[in-house]
């Protein structure tokens, strides 16, 4: 029989017994519709974390120079406890890191706290991320300021109290205002606002729109206590080839200002866009595979309904068999039209599941903050497996019915 034919036939049943093919096609199609939505969300996630975490969290062929790291999923207590013996990062290890690195590579002091605001007109409100920092943080982490101007290095020197906010803090402590050269008060230290950042946008719950940043020089440093313990010194080379040599720069300068000798470890660390995303892969990996093992409880059920399904179809058309063995028919002919049919019906159902499990995911990223992206790969997945399921499922009813002796099977409906 020919592969097509053997398609129209599979086809043909479909339309001819459709509760029987609806019953017949539930089980992979729901399963297919989990594995695609689930994997969706999943891809969708892992494209918001590379690509907007790490673009405005972390800045490109960036890393931090920290005490400890600051993104974490799993820390022993020992481990945490050794973390906080470390010495501390201080400015002045920033300032050595500036002197030793090369002319085209960028450095920046940072400082982080989370602290209150106000204005004459409104007070309090949801914290704000008070940052202490030097001017180039600007050019290393691309922020973009959409009104008024950043400052540079004769507001740091001069330890000006000024600040660049967010468009939610500019919303929130001035409404309906311009709030450039107005006064927005931090922990009631008041500072004057020169710049509002373009929107930024949220990275895994943290609104970037509610930032303030303040010079280093200025009574920021205070606020945040950047004097005792820095929150990190950002350096930036110039080129992704470069990088691992000013880090080694960078390590050696760290190295020997907390004097450690050659085989101590380091105690301080580099976090980079690959170190903190490497968490993120191993928990992706999980979340696939728990995507991926649920799904296949039901796909072993849909196998199960089509072989007892496929089953009837052989006792239902054991004249059929017969007269199609009588008039020259082989078996591998019968064999291959009854896997065709499976497969055919199991890639129905998985067809049917991409689309439900596409819609699926659009509807949870509509109506929640997890994003979806289909991956094409799933997508592929799914129907190979639908085919597979099918082959498998299909392959004992079909070898029954091609070992069905042709007398046999035409005496059975006489």
């Amino acid at each position: 029989m020919q592969f097509l034919e053997a398609i129209r036939l599979a086809l043909s049943q479909l339309r001819v017994q459709k509760l029987k093919s609806f019953f017949t096609l539930l089980g992979v199609t729901i399963s297919v519709m989990f594995l695609i939505a689930v994997v969706s969300i999943v891809e969708g996630m892992n494209k918001y974390v590379e690509q907007d975490f790490a673009a405005k969290f972390l800045g490109v062929n960036v890393f931090n120079v920290r005490r400890f790291p600051d993104i974490n999923t799993d820390v022993s207590e020992a481990e945490w406890r050794a973390w906080q013996r470390r010495p501390r990062i201080l400015p002045a290890d920033g300032y050595a890191i500036r002197d030793a690195l090369p002319p085209e590579a960028s450095w920046a002091l940072q400082d982080v706290m989370w602290a209150t605001g106000s204005s004459e007109f409104r007070s309090g409100g949801p914290q704000i991320l008070a940052q202490a920092v030097t001017p180039d943080l600007f050019r290393i982490k691309d922020l973009v300021v959409d009104k008024g101007r950043a400052f540079g290095e004769l507001d740091e020197a001069m330890g000006s109290n000024v600040v660049v906010i967010g468009v939610d803090i500019a919303s929130h402590y001035f409404p309906d205002l311009d709030p450039i050269d107005r006064e927005l008060r931090v922990n009631r230290v008041p500072f004057r606002v020169i710049g509002v950042l373009e929107k930024q946008g949220s990275v895994f719950g943290l609104n970037l729109d509610r930032q303030v940043i303040a010079p280093f020089g200025s009574r920021m440093a205070t606020i945040t206590r950047a004097r005792q313990n820095l929150y990190g010194v950002v350096v930036q080379a110039a080129t992704a080839a470069e990088l691992e040599n000013v880090r080694e720069i960078v390590r050696e300068v760290m190295r020997n200002r907390h004097r450690l000798r050659p085989g101590e470890g380091d105690d301080f660390v580099f976090e980079t866009s690959e170190s903190a995303l490497a968490q993120w892969q191993s928990i992706r990996r999980f979340l696939i595979m728990a995507g991926m093992l649920l799904p296949a409880i039901g796909l072993i059920v849909g196998a199960i309904v089509i072989m007892n399904i496929m089953l009837v179809a052989v006792a239902e058309r054991t004249r059929e068999i017969g007269i199609r063995k009588s008039i020259g028919a082989r078996r591998r002919d019968i064999l291959w039209q009854f896997l065709v049919e499976s497969a055919t019906l199991s890639v129905v159902g998985a067809a049917i599941g991409v689309g439900l499990g596409v819609a699926l995911s659009q509807a949870v990223s509509a109506v929640s903050p997890l994003p979806a992206t289909v991956a094409p790969w799933s997508v592929v997945m799914a129907v190979v497996i639908g085919a597979g399921v099918g082959i498998i499922a299909g392959a004992y009813p079909a070898s029954r019915a091609a070992r069905l002796d042709p007398i046999y099977a035409m005496r059975m409906e006489t």
